[in-house]
């Protein structure tokens, strides 16, 4: 099965497991280190996660906010690398769909077959790319294509109709729905309805909402929007930090988020 087909299977999975929408927790690589991540990773999908969005640390993360940027500094710090990173990839695979979160410079840096290949030998399932914008895209869109990879674009709120088609038409695996403006990061309200109904009029792929979602009941909210998928990110690093056994702390939350879209 290729990684754009493990990500169809978990989407439509979901009506089957008594869910109205997926559950992708975010996991930051190398995070507080690498086979601490690894352990975290690994409690999402024993709480429930439907797929794993894996982040790779960045230098100059500029989608995400202080919580997130402040882990893949720790990551560094602690010498996390791609390859660490993959290596985490390579053992969570083996139980959920594997979602790659990096920014540009690294894909080039390597190349973007390279990086499509290191991708599919670590059993990952697509990549997202927040810094990729569609025109500059072909080549990557390409590679993941060979590889079996999704390449997961990003709307916003502010993406034009015109744009939205044509970024919906691209899309691979899901559309990565952002529902605010602005960087990652929890926040207390959340116009999602109006972003889900845009993005889903584009798309013939499921619809995933990510940026701002950090408790249960928003996570609900997007289901009953329309959602396909919910994406929780800053909550769960936060989870992650504060607590001396993180592995433990984040299972009871993605537990809460899972049973929330039931």
């Amino acid at each position: 099965m290729s990684g754009i087909e493990r990500i169809a299977a978990a989407f439509g999975g979901c009506a089957d497991s008594g869910k109205r929408a997926a559950f992708m927790p975010y996991l930051m690589g190398g995070f507080p280190d690498l086979d601490a991540s690894a352990a975290i990773g690994e409690a999402y999908a024993d709480a429930g996660a439907d797929l794993v969005e894996l982040g790779v640390p960045f230098s100059d993360p500029l989608a995400d906010g202080p919580v997130i940027q402040a882990a893949g500094t720790a990551a560094l710090a602690a010498g996390a690398t791609v390859d660490g990173v993959l290596g985490v990839a390579e053992r969570l695979a083996a139980r959920v769909p594997v979602v790659v979160m990096c920014y540009s410079n690294l894909v080039l840096a390597r190349g973007v077959e390279a990086f499509a290949a290191a991708l599919a030998a670590a059993g990952a399932s697509g990549l997202i790319v927040p810094d990729l914008p569609l025109e500059e895209s072909p080549a990557v869109l390409e590679a993941c294509g060979a590889a079996g990879l999704a390449l997961v674009p990003l709307v916003a709120p502010t993406t034009p109709d015109e744009r939205l088609e044509r970024i919906g038409r691209q899309a691979r695996g899901f559309l990565y729905t952002v529902s605010v403006t602005g960087t990652t990061g929890e926040r207390g309200a959340l116009d999602i309805e109006g972003v889900v109904a845009r993005a889903k009029a584009h798309t013939d792929v499921p619809v995933a909402v990510g940026f701002g979602i950090g408790t249960p009941e928003q996570a609900a909210a997007a289901a009953n929007a329309g959602a396909d998928g919910v994406i929780v990110g800053s909550r769960l690093v936060r989870a992650a930090a504060e607590a001396d056994d993180p592995a433990a702390a984040v299972r009871d939350l993605v537990a809460d988020f899972a049973e929330a879209l039931r």
